[in-house]
């Protein structure tokens, strides 16, 4: 099944320039920039809840009980910080039992509907 859960932020570019330094070495603002329109809890159609959200330089994806976490890694990954958060998304993806992905400027939620 899947589910629209909001908008991409528009924003979320901001977060790259350079006035916009945030000292982390990852792009922490980047990341919470764009995962703001999903941070708050998401109730899908079938009743169970969504959220997703940056704790130091972990992303967690959760889904109900069910948990997907991946870590921001600037040597492995790095310097750029787009390409650091992308790959904690993979990362958080893989250990999840949805998939959260970007398509036409919207995120969307695959997964199995709730028995």
């Amino acid at each position: 099944m899947k589910t629209e859960l909001a908008p991409l932020n528009p924003d979320v570019e901001e977060a790259l320039r350079p006035e916009k330094n945030d000292r982390s070495g990852v792009g922490v603002h980047y990341a919470d920039a764009y995962l703001k329109p999903i941070k708050k809890r998401i109730t899908l159609p079938d009743g169970s809840k969504f959220s997703a959200k940056r704790r130091g330089l972990k992303i967690t994806l959760a889904l109900g009980t069910e948990k997907g976490e991946g870590l921001l890694r600037r040597i492995e990954k790095g310097p750029n910080p787009v390409d650091m958060f992308q790959a904690a998304l993979e990362e958080a993806n893989a250990n999840f039992a949805a998939k959260l992905i970007v398509e036409d400027g919207k995120f969307w939620l695959e997964h199995e509907e709730a028995s």
